[in-house]
């Protein structure tokens, strides 16, 4: 879809001012100032992350009690079951709690959910398997703030609960030893944002400064909590939780870790997905996570949680090939449920003029509708569920959203057609029976209709600056890295030039556009992705990234390209 580009309006004298405080290009403070970070302390501290600068753990409601009970476990050499989510939060955040519990002498297993079998959460099924294992504490991890009925009978089964999560809580908390989650009434962590590993993380840093003040480390026995940030790191940006406050500190040095890890499970799942040297946002999210996220997604998500855990290579190998080829598995259902998604929405009589998609199919695999559901609202911009239907009348479905539209909101009025719903702003799951599919449709493209206007299903491409050919160079090109990393919450800059010359065109690869532009005696290489059947005749704005392309030894400045439209 084409898109509206929207630059912003930023105050010269701010930024003038941030860039001499701080000593940086005018266009860096220029950017800073774009995204909100004015004052010198707050960009000095988003420049330069520091692990110093994270909150206290204990300012999250829950953890004192949390704390108290796991060091009674220790003591008492209680069996420790942590009970994780399916998808790449839950698996690392499972991996993190069972190695260091583990490490600092705690006997604990784990369990995860099978997406087919047990659905999503805690059930008392499971929760039964894992007392009859012999578990008298057991910590959710990713999954739990809904659960209320389980905790209820954990305290029937004489069983320790202690919740940790990240997920909107309803209105009645559950009944548990302790809840942390940043998100419910009356916690005073001041970041709202972080993954469920990076609440299980801060549980970590609280319950080691406990086992410090009891004495528990001699010498140089004291774990160090930075090698467990890759896990932190590959699960908050896998679970596109915005990269600012204290994720970006978790990013910014779980990216290190990731970097140069030394755990057999990280390097061989690193091998199996291509990825060597400094590892990237881009590279967590595009190639480590979707193969973490294969197993739980096809079948069980334990030989995720298992390559994480396991210190022996040729294990972690033969795990790490197992997902790749889960992940292959998933990417040609994917691309088979898309077809048949877009067949279905372009054969019906009512696109474009509905604002939602709702689609369903006795045909479509439960583990891949959410990863279908975003392609199409890359497509259509529309907020998408789609549902897998069972035979015995009941469908599960996943559902991704646009800015502008709160999918979690949305259902809430939906709620007489649904046996169960929850998720967040931007994504959401659903339980409902393949009978109301047609009442479903229709109510929530009635709230999508209430809330979203005609400017909402457009597309915006936010452009954070405006600059000449003369401004872009290898020198800005490096300094552009001190923002990283780009995620959700920090996304990569665009910068704007206009009236550019194309002196060079050739199509390359799938669909790519190599190009040579030009203006004001400066010439470019640029890279336009998937733009091959695009216009280029004439004078041309590009919307772009500087970047320094690396090649056979060699390294160039180019302009990736981010969206391009006849000069204004």
């Amino acid at each position: 879809m084409l898109k509206q580009w929207e630059l912003k309006e930023i105050d010269s004298q701010a930024v003038a001012a941030l860039a001499h405080e701080i000593s940086v290009n005018p266009l860096i403070a220029h950017i800073l100032v774009a995204r909100g970070i004015t004052h010198p302390d707050g960009a000095r501290a988003f420049l330069a992350p520091s692990l110093s600068t994270m909150f206290d753990p204990y300012l999250l409601l829950g953890m004192d009690s949390a704390v108290s009970r796991l060091l009674a476990a220790r003591r008492n050499h209680e069996i420790i079951c942590i009970y994780g989510d399916y998808d790449v939060d839950g698996i690392t955040g499972t991996a993190l709690l069972v190695s260091f519990l583990r490490t600092v002498g705690f006997t604990c297993q784990y369990f995860i959910p099978n997406r087919f079998d047990d659905g999503y959460g805690l059930n008392n099924d499971s929760l039964e398997q894992i007392i009859a294992m012999g578990a008298t504490l057991i910590v959710s991890v990713d999954c739990g703030i809904t659960a209320v009925d389980e905790a209820q009978f954990c305290r029937q089964r004489g069983v320790d609960l202690i919740i940790v999560d990240h997920h909107v809580p309803r209105e009645i908390i559950p009944d548990a030893v302790a809840v942390i989650n940043p998100l419910q009434p009356g916690c005073e962590y001041p970041f709202k944002s972080l993954a469920g590993v990076g609440v299980a993380f801060n549980l970590l840093v609280a319950l080691r400064s406990a086992l410090r003040a009891e004495g528990a480390f001699t010498n140089d026995a004291e774990p160090d909590l930075r090698e467990w940030l890759d896990l932190v790191a590959l699960g908050t940006i896998a679970d596109v939780m915005p990269l600012t406050g204290q994720n970006r500190i978790y990013a910014f040095f779980g990216l290190r870790q990731l970097s140069g890890s030394s755990k057999p499970g990280i390097q061989s799942l690193k091998q199996a997905a291509g990825v060597t040297g400094e590892v990237s946002c881009g590279q967590v999210g595009f190639r480590l996570a979707p193969r973490l996220n294969a197993a739980g997604r096809m079948e069980s998500a334990v030989p995720g949680v298992d390559l994480l855990l396991s210190i022996n290579p040729q294990e972690t190998l033969g795990i790490a090939t197992d997902l790749d080829a889960a992940n292959a598995e998933r990417q040609a259902i994917e691309r088979r449920m898309v077809g048949e998604a877009i067949e279905m929405i372009e054969a019906a009589d009512d696109y474009p003029g509905r604002r939602s998609i709702v689609l369903a199919s006795e045909n479509w695999h439960q583990g891949v509708v959410g990863i279908v559901a975003s392609r199409l609202v890359e497509r259509y911009y529309r907020p998408a569920i789609l549902i897998a239907l069972a035979e015995d009348g009941l469908g599960k479905g996943s559902g991704r959203s646009i800015p502008g539209f709160h999918l979690l909101d949305a259902l809430s009025p939906c709620a007489q057609h649904l046996d169960r719903f929850g998720g967040h702003r931007y994504a959401a799951g659903v339980g409902l029976k393949a009978d109301v599919v047609a009442g479903f449709a229709a109510a929530f493209e009635a709230e999508a209709a209430r809330m979203l206007t005609n400017d909402d299903l457009v597309p915006k491409l936010n452009i954070d600056a405006e600059v000449q050919p003369e401004e872009i160079t290898t020198d800005l090109a490096q300094e552009l890295k001190r923002l990283e990393p780009f995620g959700a919450g920090n996304p990569e800059p665009v910068l704007l030039m206009r009236k550019m010359t194309v002196s060079e065109r050739r199509v390359v690869g799938e669909g790519h556009l190599r190009l040579r532009l030009t203006r004001a005696g400066r010439s470019f290489n640029a890279i336009a992705f998937r733009m091959a059947e695009r216009e280029t005749v004439g004078l041309l704005d590009i919307a772009f990234f500087p970047e320094m392309n690396e090649w056979n030894g060699s390294s160039s400045l180019q302009l990736r390209v981010k969206d391009l439209r006849p000069a204004e």
